[in-house]
């Protein structure tokens, strides 16, 4: 049997199993009729078979990928075994994120560029045409003066630290919001991911031109960069989380659309879960260290730290590059048996 001839044949049982699955999922395996915990039974058993026949010929990874997750997900219902733990959960953290970043990393290449792309075109905006700070630069710095503002933070008549917290707060809240929203834009096929990615970007750039313009970029950047690097980075892995999205919508690669979305979204669900970290790193740097200006930290001082903070988050990423893969293999190996 040819193997278009089998996927077409076997189909029906792999979409009644996957919405037996969705079902008791959701509701439990409580939910489900006695005939429908025999069906599922029966049907795990059989896409089971189906799953070892398409290894055995080599058939498309695609394929292989979505029976190997309707498998592990039965087996899951089928037996539960214990509950997830804290050392699960960090499992994910510490080795199965950077395998699904190395895996992934054309995505949020593309994410990042889009974002560059982005600052770019403010930056370059805002040298044509000063005027048009008014559209680009955010509301809240349109009437702040950059060299005014310095001088403020330098003789500690700048923002109150309860106005530091509350402004840490909002932005934090905000980049969360960002990130969710460039995930969740993924169902436009992409257009709305790549729009917010390159708004925010555009921000960005925008504003770095009008302390630039004024001699201020190091103030700047030493303001900018130390949260920065880490608050960008997470934006840009849930940007590339809803590109994953957008790839199940646009290339389903042999399956049904409606699979393939599933199948993308649980990879895109995982690269957006990892982010947190990065934000609460974030969160943390934004309301200590950025919010300390020269002459008590040096601008040098804040770059600096900003650098080692970029190496560490990167060196965190691609710890599986560094591993050469292995974490890779152990987790395609673990669902393979799942």
């Amino acid at each position: 049997m040819e193997m278009a001839e089998f996927i077409e044949s076997r189909r029906p049982r792999w979409e009644q199993l996957e919405s037996l699955l969705d079902r008791s999922e959701v509701h439990g395996l409580r939910a489900l009729s006695l005939e429908d915990a025999r069906t599922l039974g029966r049907l795990y058993r059989a896409v089971s078979s189906d799953l070892l026949w398409v290894r055995a010929r080599s058939g498309s990874a695609d394929v292989n990928a979505y029976l190997n997750d309707l498998v592990g997900r039965a087996y899951a219902l089928t037996y539960p075994g214990r509950r997830p733990r804290f050392s699960d959960v960090w499992g994910f953290v510490a080795r199965g994120f950077p395998a699904l970043m190395r895996s992934e990393w054309r995505m949020y290449v593309a994410s990042l560029l889009m974002l560059l792309a982005g600052a770019g075109f403010g930056y370059v905006g805002m040298m044509v045409d000063p005027d048009a700070a008014l559209y680009l630069v955010p509301a809240e710095h349109l009437n702040l003066d950059p060299i005014k503002r310095a001088a403020d933070e330098a003789a500690g008549t700048g923002m109150t630290v309860q106005d530091q917290a509350q402004f840490t707060t909002f932005l934090f809240t905000h980049n969360i919001q960002v990130a969710f929203l460039a995930f969740a834009l993924g169902i436009t096929l992409g257009v709305g991911t790549a729009l917010m990615l390159f708004v925010n970007g555009l921000f960005l750039g925008a504003l770095a031109q009008v302390y630039a313009a004024k001699g201020m970029a190091g103030w700047f950047w030493a303001w900018i960069l130390p949260h920065g690097i880490p608050e960008i980075t997470a934006i840009c892995i849930a940007g590339a989380a809803g590109l994953v999205i957008a790839r199940g919508m646009v290339a389903p690669r042999g399956l049904p659309r409606g699979m393939a979305v599933r199948r993308e979204a649980v990879t895109a669900v995982k690269l957006l879960f990892g982010t947190l970290t990065l934000f609460v790193l974030a969160g943390f740097i934004e309301g200590t260290v950025s919010q300390v200006h020269p002459p008590k930290l040096s601008v040098a001082f804040k770059v600096t730290f900003a650098l080692v903070v970029g190496a560490g988050v990167y060196a965190y990423l691609l710890s599986d590059w560094l591993r050469g893969g292995g974490a890779a293999r152990s987790d395609t190996a673990g669902a393979a048996h799942g």
